[in-house]
């Protein structure tokens, strides 16, 4: 690493986190002055006005430049999504237990005085709660809704064609075809063409700034630095880029616009190695750019996607904690004729993690039978440092099923990823992968309590019978049958309430411009303007429902051991003098992640019928539902809801990690057998994502065995078509430490679940369910 990269982190590092008001004061403004216009022409002014009077800061030795503050990993109030919890919370955020933002007096007195008034009853948070509110708040112990507050993202770009075009000629070609359009149409096209004049706009403001900057430096090597960063930025206000240092720089004007324009997290780059070689190569025959000064300007590009963060409510922040704005980039993998696809660039990515080990990108690696073994070595080395990355996806696994929902395979060949393991096709597709995420084990506490809360004690579903009323292990089946139809048919009705809300109110016309097919039917991506269009559901968690169900069919079905009357009086008293019978329940039914069978079919059993049933409904711009297996940081708080299980869990815990990740501590037979219960699980089941945590001690990488012997781990989980698995490397004794010193371990990064954050960010409970995970010291 660089002294000038080892500068530039130590700054962004050392930099205080708050929330800015200074983008909503403008959009405010904007949609003041321009009440008359349709909703799309007001985003498009107000994201214009934003590009061309945001404040804007460089540092002089950075290569890559942009943000959407002037702060960095400054939190954004967005007032079109969201302001009712920003008034309700504004004074919390130094204090919340996760992902704190520092706050200024005069910023919370501007926003009571002069935002929130103005968007009292007309953000997207406001008019799902008037239209949809109740019901929301009645299915919530069962099935958490998202995107209710915030824009939509979860979306990868069609980078190749922005670095193609730029902000000029797409701003020519919503002209264009704005000549022979007319009503809703013409609108949108209307809209592009103001939003691409702001994006030329933003980067010439920085080629102004870098170049009066670079006016004042005394040092010549880096006033010609800063000259050429300034260059690159005018070149790219007026035509489409040429050398790599500009398709670098081109890339994050793309993203940094696009979380002006909606706020959201998962904006993802894809498969920057394959869109940026042509570039790459150029350069390098070129005699223009070598090794050397390509990684620079990568880890400049690194650098800066830790820049953004997302500024969260509280009980969302619990949901996805530690920042997880997910800028997810993927190398390696096939290319569209099934050959195995590595460059140069493939192998410099993994270097820019191995040097600055921080939480972005989220740094994906693709594998398949015929990744060549230099480069899934490089990768396992990178995964020794401990940073959490890079994660692993199996072509194997991920390309059928991408094609079982109807994806072309050209495009399913060409998949990307986007925030933590969302799988997506690139430039293309609205996948709105966070629909919802379905907690399965707060189903089965109805089938098991009458519809009862265990931890409430409120009445939260129909009553069907209880636990004491079933007489064979089917019959408590049928019932969590009918419950988990019931939820289905409440979340699928949420959700069209919240894509019908997210067209009216936040259509995207910048977004929209860079996602084939919307330029060509003068539809946004919001309203369906997208070749293909999902929405992805998470099943929450099938490790807690397959050991839960397995403890009941083998205990108390099967071999009568434990009574139904006690057992259900046992879960309604969290095991409260009951201790017997929990560590009965604990030790004498098997446990998924152990490779035995019957236990693992339980979970895969329920999983099918969910995909199945779920794959029946349409989503309101006439895409597939589907289904995938991740949590972010939702088990926490999802186990939070559910009381005591008859998995011997106690009320309130948190569920098991990942998505398809066994419960910690109960996977005792090594991972190998975790390999073998998680391929059980069809492929299908994660066409939206799945996600398998596992976590070595650091001696296990330090030969070159350990190192061989882990390759031949990932050749066997690619064989069993598992379609993720990702690694934390760390001591259990070194997580402790970071609780009781966090200062001295600030830059200790982790896998949550899909992806990576500070450790010493997490708030407690969080911190304590990663240091109880199963530790590995062998294969």
């Amino acid at each position: 690493m660089t002294a000038r990269i080892g500068r530039l982190k130590e700054r962004m590092l050392s930099e205080p986190r708050y929330a800015s008001i200074e983008q909503a004061k403008i959009i405010t403004k904007t949609y003041q002055a321009n009440e008359e216009k349709p909703r799309i022409i007001q985003r498009a002014l107000a994201l214009k006005a934003a590009l061309e009077q945001m404040e804007i800061r460089v540092e002089p030795e950075e290569l890559i430049v942009g943000n959407r503050t002037a702060g960095v990993r400054y939190g954004m109030v967005f007032p079109e999504s969201g302001s009712s919890w920003v008034d309700r919370e504004f004074e919390t955020l130094p204090t919340r237990p996760q992902d704190r933002f520092q706050v200024r007096e005069e910023d919370i007195r501007c926003f009571r005085e002069e935002i929130k008034p103005y968007w009292e009853g007309k953000s997207l948070e406001d008019v799902l709660r008037a239209r949809y509110g109740e019901e929301l708040d009645q299915i919530a112990k069962v099935v958490k809704i998202n995107q209710k507050d915030h824009a939509q993202g979860h979306i990868c770009p069609d980078c190749a064609r922005w670095l193609k075009m730029g902000p000029a000629a797409l701003r020519e070609e919503a002209h264009e075809r704005l000549e022979n359009a007319d009503g809703q149409e013409a609108d949108f096209y209307r809209s592009v063409a103001l939003v691409m004049e702001g994006a030329a706009t933003f980067m010439g403001r920085y080629h102004d700034l870098m170049e009066e900057l670079a006016g004042q430096e005394q040092d010549l090597k880096l006033q010609e630095s800063m000259r050429t960063v300034a260059e690159n930025c005018l070149n790219l206000s007026k035509r489409p880029a040429e050398t790599f240092h500009e398709a670098v720089q081109s890339i994050w004007f793309l993203f940094v616009i696009l979380h002006m324009e909606s706020n959201a997290s998962s904006f993802s780059p894809g498969r920057m190695d394959s869109y940026l070689e042509p570039y790459y190569n150029r350069d390098i025959e070129a005699g223009t750019l070598d090794q050397e000064k390509a990684l620079e300007i990568i880890e400049c590009l690194w650098l800066k996607f830790n820049q953004i963060v997302y500024l969260r409510n509280a009980n969302s922040a619990k949901f996805f904690a530690g920042f997880p704005i997910g800028f997810n980039i993927v190398t390696g993998g096939q290319d569209e004729k099934g050959n195995d696809f590595v460059n140069d660039l493939s192998f410099l990515f993994l270097k820019a993690q191995e040097h600055l080990g921080l939480p972005q990108p989220n740094l994906s690696v693709r594998l398949h039978p015929g990744t060549g073994e230099e480069f899934l070595k490089a990768a396992i080395r990178v995964v020794a440092k401990g940073s959490g990355m890079p994660q692993f996806f199996n072509d194997n696994a991920v390309i059928p099923a991408l094609e079982e929902l109807g994806i072309d395979e050209k495009d399913a060949r060409d998949y990307a990823v986007v925030g933590c393991v969302e799988l997506t096709t690139q430039g293309n597709n609205l996948g709105w992968s966070d629909a919802a995420m379905f907690n399965l084990n707060k189903a089965l506490e109805l089938t098991l309590t009458g519809g009862k809360c265990l931890l409430t004690g409120a009445k939260l579903g129909p009553d069907y019978g209880d636990l004491t009323t079933y007489d064979t292990y089917e019959e408590l089946e049928a019932v969590l049958k009918r419950y988990l139809d019931e939820y289905m048919d409440r979340m699928v009705k949420a959700c069209e309430v919240v894509e019908k809300a997210h067209m009216e109110l936040l259509p995207s016309p910048f977004l929209s411009a860079v996602i084939d097919d919307c330029m060509e039917k003068g539809m946004d991506v919001t309203a369906g303007g997208a070749r293909y269009n999902l929405s992805g559901i998470q099943m929450i968690q099938v490790a807690n429902l397959a050991d839960s169900l397995a403890a009941l069919k083998k205990l108390v079905f099967d071999e009568k051991r434990i009574g139904r009357e006690e057992l259900l009086r046992a879960l309604e008293h969290n095991f409260e003098g009951d201790e017997v019978l929990r560590a009965t329940l604990l030790n004498k039914a098997p446990k998924y992640g152990n490779d035995v069978e019957w236990v693992d079919r339980l979970g895969a059993k329920w999983a099918e019928y969910f995909k199945e049933r779920l794959s029946h409904y349409t989503n309101y711009r006439g895409g597939r539902y589907h289904t995938g297996m991740y949590t972010v940081s939702a088990h926490v708080p999802m186990g939070e809801n559910v009381g005591a299980g008859p998995d011997g869990r106690l009320a309130g815990t948190p569920l098991a990690d990942g998505g398809m990740s066994p419960v910690y501590g109960r996977d005792i037979s090594g991972p190998t057998a975790v390999l073998n219960s998680v391929a059980r699980l069809d492929r299908n089941l994660t066409s939206n994502g799945g996600l398998l945590n596992m976590k070595f001690l650091p001696e296990f990488f330090r030969t070159e065995t350990g190192i061989d012997k882990f390759a031949a781990f990932l050749r066997t989980f690619v064989d069993l078509e598992i379609p993720h698995i990702q690694f934390n490397v760390v001591r259990r004794e070194d997580l402790i430490a970071a609780r009781e010193n966090p200062e001295q371990y600030r830059g200790l990064t982790i896998r949550v679940a899909g992806y990576t954050a500070y450790f010493t960010e997490l708030a407690d409970e969080l911190q304590q369910e990663i240091i109880a995970r199963t530790s590995y010291t062998d294969i």
